[in-house]
């Protein structure tokens, strides 16, 4: 069973939801008596994650792989890719380049171009 392993980047959480009209007053009341506040803008999740744009391909690698729940020696079986080479790839140590992508698209059925770069 894979776990996750890695701290929260933050100590709050940025909730977004919809109420009706009627309601928002009571809603805005209950929260404040909570000790929640507003915030009247959203944030990119790219900025709430602290995920760089050359970040994204590992990082949909390491989603997609958990998504399927596989281990990277698994993935490495299915794509034929080396397990250090996956493990480089998820680390953002190595590209994943486009032959690469199509294996990995096809191992995590997912689009290839997830995998590329920006």
């Amino acid at each position: 069973m894979l776990e996750h392993t890695n701290a929260p980047r933050t100590e709050t959480v940025r909730l977004a939801f919809e109420v009706p009209p009627a309601l928002v007053d009571k809603v805005l009341e209950a929260m404040r008596a909570y000790g929640l506040r507003e915030e009247s803008e959203a944030v990119p999740w790219r900025e709430a994650l602290n995920i760089r744009d050359e970040d994204l391909p590992a990082t949909f690698l390491r989603g997609a792989r958990g998504r399927e729940n596989l281990t990277q020696k698994l993935l490495s079986e299915l794509s034929g890719i080396p397990i250090r080479h996956i493990s480089e790839m998820e680390s953002g140590k190595r590209p994943i380049g486009k032959k690469n992508a199509r294996l990995l698209g096809k191992a995590l059925n997912a689009d290839p171009r997830l995998f590329l770069s920006v």
